[in-house]
């Protein structure tokens, strides 16, 4: 129920933000508004305010909206109101209307990170597990337990780290964008200068984000201890004897310093032979366990699994920010996910990049409802990265998207003619077909990933 509730509540406020900005700018054109819709089909709700001329109206199928306008193309216009018809009304007006839609959703995604920043939330503090054997980390000098004090990308100039998502984001964003990264460390718990190292993320030619893009990077996850939580009463943990709250040293000769380097001493078991012995902290006495995990099937991998929570609970710390700066920490992140989400749609367009990483609706629903049970600012953060999506699709020049119609806005601007109806026809049914084709593919990807 909450999946549902989160998922409508997201649509419909994503939606009246993105046709409230095509309103508001056709009455301060001068444009007369005929009727305002959240949803389609039967409405359920309509009113008109006194001495308006909008009808206000939400419908059924709450998959979409419109701003109906007063427009000689669409219907008869009486002489006397010509002069506010959509179609009579300069093109930089035409162009302005138009583009308000996507823009307020642009900003609704400023707003809503800004608030995120406002209110503050719990992150993990930026303080890194041992990477993988042979991992880039790994080869870069990083040990586990290092505190990432700054971060920058190639030449950009290095800025404070507040919490590890702040070092993931910088993660994604070179691995993507083909930039390496200079980071600042700490050693943990011990004195001495801060060192700088570099990433080089340009060399990783990944195309998409997952897990298997952090483990190449080798920093998954932030530094815990490692403790065992939760264990199964079936699970090979249970079988070797292991129990909740025990705390691993050592994996027959190797050193455990951490949850992540545990989780992947773990993955790795699955060689053949005698069960490898786990020595581990328990009530204060120190015990030896011989622990065989078992081995599974994961995308065509063996890895071992035991059957526990691998790992305690980061280090947390509460991310916050003023009103001016919180502002501006909301146009950057709105800025980098738009420039991001382009970049990505790019690489798909000319094969770099996995048709995988397009969700539809059911993906979308199932993160709303996520992000709703994790708390208010998950949701906030769900509802700007969705709002940012929606606006920058809606500038793609395809032709039945708002970005369509600036391109044909574009070419009367050059040639002084406007797009004649039979290419407008042919277009929309071009523009439409592809649209098809990328919603089937959307959800095609939605039915795998909830398939497993």
């Amino acid at each position: 129920m909450l999946t549902i509730i989160a998922f409508i509540v997201a649509l419909a406020l994503l939606i009246a933000v993105h046709e409230y900005g095509h309103y508001r700018m056709a009455v301060a054109c001068g444009v007369k508004v005929l009727r305002f819709s959240v949803g389609f089909g039967k409405p359920l709700l309509r009113w008109q305010p006194k001495n308006s001329p909008t009808e206000f109206v939400v419908g059924m199928v709450p998959l979409g909206g419109y701003v109906r306008m007063l427009d000689e193309r669409e219907a008869p216009v009486d002489p006397a109101e010509r002069h506010q018809a959509f179609n009579n009304r300069p093109l930089r007006q035409r162009a302005a209307i138009v583009a308000a839609g996507p823009i307020a959703n642009l900003l609704l995604a400023v707003l809503l990170y800004a608030m995120v920043s406002w209110v503050g939330v719990q992150e993990p503090r930026p303080v890194l597990s041992a990477p993988a054997i042979g991992s880039m980390a790994a080869k870069a000098g990083i040990a586990g337990g290092e505190v990432v004090l700054r971060a920058g990308l190639d030449t950009q100039e290095l800025e404070s780290v507040n919490s590890f998502e702040d070092f993931r984001w910088m993660l994604t964003q070179g691995a993507l964008n083909g930039q390496d990264l200079q980071v600042e460390l700490a050693a943990s718990g011990a004195a001495g200068a801060p060192r700088l190292l570099s990433l080089p993320l340009a060399g990783l030619g990944v195309s998409e984000v997952d897990a298997g893009m952090f483990r190449k990077i080798g920093i998954v996850a932030p530094w815990t201890a490692p403790v065992l939580g939760d264990v199964m009463p079936d699970g090979a943990a249970a079988a070797g004897g292991l129990r909740q709250g025990d705390l691993v040293r050592r994996i027959g000769t190797v050193e455990v310093v951490d949850g992540q380097q545990l989780r992947e001493l773990i993955r790795a078991s699955v060689a053949p032979g005698a069960a490898p012995e786990w020595t581990i902290e328990r009530e204060g006495a120190t015990l030896v366990l011989p622990v065989r995990p078992a081995v599974v099937q994961e995308n065509g991998v063996a890895v071992g699994r035991i059957g526990a929570y691998v790992g305690g609970m980061p280090d947390m710390v509460t991310v916050r920010h003023g009103p001016f700066t919180g502002l501006w920490k909301g146009v950057v992140r709105t800025w980098e996910v738009s420039v991001l989400t382009l970049r990505m749609m790019g690489k798909m367009v000319i094969g770099q990049a996995s048709l995988k990483n397009l969700s539809g609706p059911l993906t979308i629903a199932d993160y709303a409802g996520k992000s709703a049970s994790m708390g208010l600012t998950q949701y906030l953060t769900f509802l700007a990265l969705i709002s940012v999506s929606l606006g920058v699709l809606n500038l793609l020049p395809l032709p039945v998207l708002d970005g369509g119609h600036l391109m044909y806005y574009l070419w009367e601007g050059v040639t002084g003619k406007g797009v004649t109806d039979a290419w407008m026809e042919r277009l929309q049914r071009g523009g439409v077909a592809v649209l098809l084709v990328m919603m089937t593919i959307a959800i095609f990807n939605d039915v795998t990933r909830l398939l497993g």
